[in-house]
């Protein structure tokens, strides 16, 4: 049950103990961090399955904390509100991306929260959805479980107008491309490429139509994604291992491109050179390894960069979920039921998701 009297629900969820819990998580009650006024409680009706969860639950990134509930594209109803929350109220359908706390300036001296980029904070008292630790000292767990309880300014409204089933992996997959493309300027005259067509890569080429990009190309290594990703709206198609002579081809077409790919071995100078003059790369898939070797002449001749974003903050969260409704834009998202969360992580892994799985809540739907 919960640590304090005044709730009457249990916090159970699907419980990685191990390096092998992929495929093999355990349904177990778990204690929340301890509540504050501050805090929001959901009951989760829709839960999406993120690359995080698999690399967190084999200690990819690093140690993990075990046990660990996993989930951080959390959507649901909020069944308790703090009194120091102002924009939630009971009933609401809310959401929690793959970040429930930062600093927030709570010492007056960090940049990054001051100018509400949240996600960029490191300092004491930032705490990821799971897998971290709150300044209560309360253990963070995710949301492939039915209830969880996140501080109030991580948690986002849901606009009446979206589908669940969608918002859940915006809430991670979604900003982690947005986020990129937007502060990069991507919109009308800009030629932008994605590299890797799958749950992160597809959500990037339907932010660069949605923010009216002038040229959208998808890239990957098979042709057989082709006409997956001009129904998503590209207007072009690079596939690496079947595309002769495609660095040379395409060389010097595109002002900025994300890149999903988490793989050691990408051919990543000749992503570069895919660039054209002053453009930019922006690294957004995380390899549990090295990324490839560069060399400076890979930049200095046209004046070229690479970067790295990660997720987004909360208000960046807000302004893509209504973009999102403007525009209508419809990821490719498959319904899986969260008792079938173990067979869901395994075709995951194996690449079945065409492009993101949502574990849907059947006791709460």
């Amino acid at each position: 049950m919960t640590s304090d009297s005044n709730s009457d629900y249990v916090f159970q969820g699907w419980m990685g103990l191990d390096k092998d819990s992929v495929g093999n998580m355990k349904w177990q009650t778990y204690e929340p961090k301890p509540w504050e006024e501050t805090d929001v409680d959901i009951k989760i009706t829709h839960s999406g399955i993120c690359g995080s969860d698999i690399h967190t639950l084999r200690s990819g990134w690093g140690p993990t904390m075990y046990p660990c509930v996993v989930g951080h594209e959390i959507v649901g109803i909020a069944v308790r509100v703090g009194s120091e929350v102002k924009h939630i109220k009971v009933g609401d359908r809310v959401g929690v991306g793959a970040q429930s706390d930062s600093c927030r300036n709570r010492r007056g001296k960090c940049s990054d929260c001051s100018a509400g980029r949240e996600n960029m904070c490191w300092k004491e008292g930032r705490a990821d959805t799971y897998n971290g630790v709150y300044l209560n000292g309360g253990k963070s767990y995710g949301g492939h479980a039915d209830y969880n309880r996140a501080p109030g300014h991580f948690v986002i409204k849901i606009p009446d107008q979206m589908n669940p089933t969608h918002a859940a992996p915006m809430l991670c997959g979604g900003i982690t491309t947005y986020s990129p493309l937007k502060a990069n300027g991507c919109g009308p005259g800009k030629r932008v490429g994605v590299i890797g067509v799958g749950g992160l890569g597809h959500f990037a080429i339907l932010w660069a139509k949605a923010l009216g990009a002038d040229r959208v190309v998808g890239v990957s290594r098979r042709e057989s994604k082709r006409a997956d990703v001009l129904k998503l709206g590209a207007d072009d198609y690079i596939a690496t291992e079947d595309e002769k002579d495609w660095a040379q081809t395409h060389a010097a077409s595109l002002d900025l491109i994300i890149c999903t790919v988490s793989s050691p071995d990408m051919p990543l100078r000749d992503y570069m050179g895919l660039l054209d003059s002053y453009g930019r790369l922006v690294q957004v898939g995380a390899p549990e390894d090295k990324l490839p070797v560069l060399y400076a002449f890979d930049f200095i001749p046209k004046g070229k960069s690479l970067s790295g974003s990660v997720i987004g903050s909360p208000k960046e969260i807000e302004e893509m979920l209504q973009l999102a409704v403007e525009k209508n834009v419809q990821p490719w998202v498959v319904e899986r039921p969260l008792s079938d969360a173990n067979q869901a992580f395994i075709d995951m892994e194996n690449g079945l998701a065409r492009y993101r799985y949502t574990l849907v809540n059947e006791k709460h739907i």
